[in-house]
């Protein structure tokens, strides 16, 4: 078992604009006899699994679908090195019969080396037509980047796509995203992915503890 999920603590990165990540004690063992802590974070905190209804207005929520929904059968692609925000296109995906006969691809671009730094906002992403070839053989996204979409800073250039048309493509039909993925190096071909999102009602997102069975 290889673990790819992202610590959680205070003050960690997040999307720009969701709120803060922030964890506190609220008893302690040497006041109150027992630890207990708050946690606040979005939905979409660390590394995280999206819903259809993140985007989609009759989207599934998470607790729409069965618990075993989030066991994927995964097939990994490396494809280091990565420059700032690089377009990965179809022609960089594994062919259509790889993965159609898989439920997710496993996407490293090497950018959780820059986890908690600015320059991890200027990540790759999948160009709407990468997106596509995954909408067309049925097949979900995982990635090492905060999104499988451009995410906007400074440095976005005018040929990059608008809005979140990769997100729109693959929940659109019902796949699933998982963001912020780490310790992707040197993953099998082929493995099973643990997913299991918390059984938040009518959930858009969860945080997740992502593993990787490699037996």
């Amino acid at each position: 078992m290889r673990d790819l999920s992202q610590p959680i603590e205070s003050g960690m990165q997040t999307y720009p604009g969701d709120p803060a990540v922030e964890i506190s004690a609220v008893t302690t063992v040497p006041d109150d006899g027992a630890a207990v802590s708050e946690l606040r974070c979005s939905s979409h905190a660390g590394t995280h699994i999206d819903a259809p209804s993140h985007t989609e207005p009759d989207g599934d929520s998470l607790t729409d679908r069965d618990v075993g929904e989030y066991v994927f059968d995964a097939r990994f692609v490396d494809l280091t090195p990565c420059d700032p925000r690089e377009a990965i296109e179809p022609t960089e995906l594994p062919d259509t019969i790889e993965l159609e006969s898989t439920d997710l691809l496993v996407v490293r671009t090497g950018y959780d080396d820059h986890w908690n730094t600015d320059a991890y906002l200027d990540h790759p992403y999948l160009t709407p037509a990468a997106a596509r070839t995954l909408r067309d053989a049925d097949c979900g996204v995982a990635t090492d980047t905060l999104s499988p979409d451009p995410t906007p800073t400074e440095r976005a250039s005018a040929d990059e796509p608008d809005g979140i048309p990769a997100h729109r493509e693959l929940l659109g039909t019902g796949l699933p995203i998982l963001e912020n993925l780490t310790n992707l190096e040197r993953l099998p071909e082929r493995f099973t992915l643990y997913a299991f999102p918390l059984p938040v009602n009518d959930g858009d997102a969860s945080p997740v503890r992502a593993v990787a069975d490699l037996e």
